[in-house]
C-alpha cells in the first residue's frame, strides 16, 4: 500500500510555547489513521497546519503521493485533494443547507448566471441521504439537531469526492452524535476507505479508534510518542501511550437516602423535545439523562435552566420555583448549568479566560464599589490549577486555548458558584481521557457537597462512572429507568438506548 501524505520534522512555535516538535506522521492510500492525544498535545495544530491555517517552522520534509507538498497552505491543500471537516464544522447557521454547501464551492446555475435551486436542493438532499440523513435541506442550519449538522459538515467536505480528493481530515466528528448516529458516519467512512481515499481521524472516543481505525498515532506534549496497528493494542496500553501513565477508572460511590427529601423537582415539563417529564433528584445525588437525538435529552438542560422557554411545567430548588425562561433567575436560586455547546452558548471568545470564568458572578471579588482585579485572578488561577487548564494564562483570550480546555473553563464557571442544583450537558464533550476523568471528580464533589446534579450525556461510560440513577428517553418520555440496583453499566445504557423505540411503543 501506498504512502499518500509523508510528514517528517514538522514545528510549530507560538510565543512562548513549543505546539509541535519534529512531528512524523506518514498516511497509507486507503486506511483510517486515528490521531489522538490530550488537549494541548498538538493534535488541533498539525491539523490546522495542514489546513494552511498555521504556517510551520522552517526546515520541514512532507511529500503528497512522492511529490513536495507545500504544508501551509489552503489552496494547496485543497488542490492535492485534502478536504477538513473541523470540530466547530465551520457552517453558517443563519442560512440552509444547499447554501451551507455551496461556500467555496459555488452553486449550478442556468442562462444569465441564475441558480438552479431545485436542482442544488435535490443535490444537497441526496448528499446528505448518502449520509443516511434525511433533513429540510432549505431551512436554516440552526433549526438542525448537533447531529443533523455535523451531517452537513461532512456533506459540504465530501461533495467533490471525483475531483480527486485523495485525504479526508475528521476532526471529532462524532462529538455530538449519540450511538445510531455514529454507527451510521462509520458507514460512510468505510466506503471513502473502500474507495481507496485515506481519513485521517480525530477522537477523544477511544472506543471508536478501535472499532474505525487501521493505525493511531499518539501525540503528547507536541511530540508524536508512535504510531501502531489498532491490533497491536490494548485499551490500558493505548491510554497509557497518550496520557504517560497508567489511568485507574473509577466508579461512583455514594449513598443517597431515599428518605431525603428531594432538592431538584421536575413536574409534568412540557417543551421542544420534552413531553410531561417528572422526576426529583435529591441532595447528594447525580441523575443521568441519555437517549438519542431529538429524544428530548439534548434540549433538556436549556428547559430546566431558563435558556429554552418551557411551555407547561413546574421546575423547583428546594421548593422555590424556577421562573419560566429566566436564567439569572435559576442562578439566583442556585442552579449553575454548563451549556453542550460551548462555543455557541457558552463562550466569550474575545474575552479573557479569567473572564470567561467569573462572568457569572463577579460580587465576590468586589471591594466596595470597585472589581478587585487581583482576587479575581488570585480565584482564576486556583481554578485553573485545580482543573489543569492549559493555557498561557488567565489573560489571554479563551479562544486560543484548545477546545478541551475551554470545556474545562466552562466547568470551572459553574463550579465556583457552589450550586444547590448542576446541570451539565455533555461535560466532557471534546475532553482527552486524562482530562475526564478530573471532570468526572469535580462532578463527585459537586455531589459529595450536597448538589444534585443532573448530567446529560451521550456516552454511556461516563454515565456509568458518574451516575445513582440513570433516565433513557424517547420521544419526550422517560422509557427506561436504570438504577444501581438493577446494574449501572455502559452495556446496559446501550441496550436501553437501541431498545428505546420498542418500550416506548
Amino acid at each position: 500500500m501506498g504512502i499518500t501524505l509523508h510528514i517528517h520534522s514538522l514545528s510549530k512555535t507560538f510565543p512562548g510555547q513549543v505546539a509541535l516538535r519534529d512531528a512524523a506522521l506518514d498516511i497509507e492510500e486507503g486506511e483510517i489513521h486515528a490521531l489522538v492525544g490530550q488537549n494541548g498535545s498538538g493534535k488541533s495544530t498539525l491539523i490546522k497546519i495542514l489546513a494552511g491555517f498555521h504556517q510551520p517552522d522552517a526546515n520541514h520534509v512532507v511529500t503528497m503521493r512522492g511529490a513536495e507538498f507545500e504544508i501551509g497552505n489552503a489552496a494547496a491543500a485543497h488542490a492535492a485533494g485534502i478536504r477538513f471537516v473541523h470540530q466547530d464544522l465551520g457552517l453558517v447557521e443563519s442560512v440552509s443547507t444547499v447554501e451551507n454547501l455551496a461556500l467555496g464551492f459555488g452553486y449550478d446555475t442556468s442562462f444569465g448566471k441564475r441558480i438552479k435551486w431545485r436542482s442544488e436542493a435535490k443535490r444537497a438532499k441526496q448528499l446528505l441521504a448518502d449520509l443516511g440523513f434525511d433533513i429540510n435541506v432549505r431551512a436554516p442550519v440552526a433549526t438542525l439537531g448537533a447531529a443533523e449538522r455535523t451531517g452537513v459538515a461532512i456533506a459540504r467536505a465530501l461533495q467533490d469526492l471525483d475531483a480527486g480528493v485523495s485525504i479526508v481530515v475528521l476532526d471529532e466528528p462524532t462529538a455530538a452524535l449519540p450511538g445510531a448516529d455514529v454507527d451510521r458516519l462509520f458507514d460512510a467512512v468505510r466506503r471513502l476507505k473502500a474507495r481507496g481515499i485515506s481519513v485521517i481521524f480525530v477522537s477523544h472516543h477511544l472506543e471508536e479508534v478501535f472499532e474505525i481505525a487501521d493505525r493511531v498515532t499518539v501525540l503528547r506534549d507536541g511530540q508524536v510518542v508512535g504510531t501502531k496497528r489498532t491490533s497491536e493494542l490494548t485499551m490500558d496500553l493505548l491510554i497509557e501511550m497518550i496520557v504517560g501513565r497508567k489511568v485507574v477508572a473509577r466508579s461512583a460511590d455514594r449513598a443517597v437516602s431515599a428518605a431525603t427529601p428531594p432538592r431538584f423537582v421536575v413536574e409534568n415539563l412540557v417543551g421542544p423535545g420534552v413531553n410531561g417529564l417528572s422526576f426529583e433528584v435529591r441532595p447528594g445525588e447525580v441523575l443521568g439523562v441519555t437517549g438519542l437525538t431529538g429524544s428530548g435529552r439534548d434540549t433538556l438542560v436549556g428547559l430546566l435552566s431558563g435558556a429554552t422557554p418551557r411551555f407547561d411545567g413546574r421546575v423547583t430548588i428546594d421548593g422555590d420555583e424556577i421562573p419560566n425562561a429566566q436564567p439569572r433567575g435559576a442562578i439566583k436560586r442556585g442552579l449553575a448549568f454548563v451549556p453542550v455547546n460551548r462555543v455557541r452558548n457558552g463562550l466569550l471568545p474575545t474575552m479573557s479566560v479569567r473572564a470567561n470564568l467569573t462572568i457569572a458572578d463577579v460580587e465576590r471579588n468586589k471591594k466596595g464599589w470597585r472589581l478587585s482585579h487581583r482576587d479575581e485572578k488570585a480565584e482564576s488561577n486556583d481554578w485553573v490549577s485545580r482543573l489543569s487548564v492549559v493555557t498561557a494564562g488567565t489573560e489571554v483570550p479563551i479562544a486560543t486555548l484548545s477546545g478541551g480546555n475551554q470545556q474545562k473553563v466552562m466547568m470551572a464557571r459553574s463550579f465556583r458558584l457552589s450550586p444547590k442544583v448542576l446541570l451539565v450537558d455533555e461535560p466532557t464533550q471534546g475532553v482527552d481521557i486524562g482530562a475526564k476523568e478530573e471532570i468526572h471528580s469535580f462532578v463527585d464533589q459537586a455531589a459529595d457537597n450536597g448538589a444534585a446534579v443532573v448530567v446529560c450525556s451521550t456516552d454511556s461510560s461516563e454515565l456509568a462512572r458518574v451516575c445513582d440513577r440513570i433516565l433513557v428517553m424517547y420521544r419526550g418520555e422517560v422509557v427506561e429507568t436504570i438504577s444501581r440496583e438493577t446494574g449501572i453499566t455502559a452495556e446496559n445504557i446501550d441496550r436501553a438506548l437501541l431498545a428505546g423505540s420498542t418500550l416506548a411503543n
